[in-house]
């Protein structure tokens, strides 16, 4: 059980280490009306030093712009075993790493 948690912190340093994320600087059109929020990509307006997660994504707003980040490993960047298969849970955010053979169990990585 030990080795599984050592792989989830790994997981998780690979998560941040290694997401797909993405800044949208923020544009000033007239320097006396300077914008007061970021707009997402689905036209919403967030004020400055809002986070919000839309589609796995973890995104916040500065005055510097928006800033996005995935929630969820990109398969490029994981070493999976063979014998297993990482599982996206998109409602909750989440990867899991279970057997091929046996969906129900998890993969001992150790």
């Amino acid at each position: 059980m030990a080795s599984f948690r050592v792989f989830v912190c790994l997981l998780g340093l690979v998560v941040l280490c290694d997401s797909a994320c993405y800044f949208q600087k923020l544009v000033v059109k007239d320097l006396n009306n300077p914008p007061k929020e970021c707009v997402d990509k689905d036209g919403k307006q967030h004020g400055f030093g809002s986070e919000w997660v839309r589609d796995c994504m973890a995104c916040s707003c500065t005055s510097e712009g928006l800033s996005c980040c995935s929630m969820i490993p990109a398969l490029s960047t994981v070493d999976i075993p063979d014998e297993c298969e990482m599982v996206v849970n998109k409602e909750t955010c989440t990867a899991k790493m279970l057997l091929k053979s046996d969906t129900t169990k998890e993969c001992n990585l150790m």
